[in-house]
């Protein structure tokens, strides 16, 4: 399991985010990436990701009651959660340092 801070993928972080809000199945995960983002995730990309986030245990399998079309839905774990939120003040800190450079020097 890593515990490094590492940049996260945008992949990883859209996945992470939709998690955050409520446990979600493959497709459910697609369609609320698609609203955040504007751009569709396809499958092969989401499965690799989610391979890896189970291997991590930033997600987990969670339990849902529709389970007639086999759907394996996943939840963010603590680990994911704090993962989470250190690239979110990652990018904050980022995006104050741009900012700043921007208002410093007008083209």
């Amino acid at each position: 399991m890593r515990h490094v801070e590492t940049r996260l993928t945008d992949s990883v972080l859209l996945i992470l985010t939709s998690l955050a809000g409520q446990p979600r199945h493959g497709y459910a995960l697609i369609k609320d990436i698609e609203t955040l983002s504007g751009a569709r995730m396809s499958t092969g990309t989401l499965f690799g990701a989610i391979r890896r986030l189970l291997e991590d245990r930033w997600i987990e399998p969670h339990e849902q009651d529709d389970t007639s079309r086999d759907k394996q839905a996943y939840r963010l774990t603590a680990e994911g959660r704090r993962q989470l939120e250190s690239e979110i003040k990652r990018l904050e800190q980022l995006t104050r340092a741009a900012a700043h450079r921007l208002r410093s020097n007008p083209a």
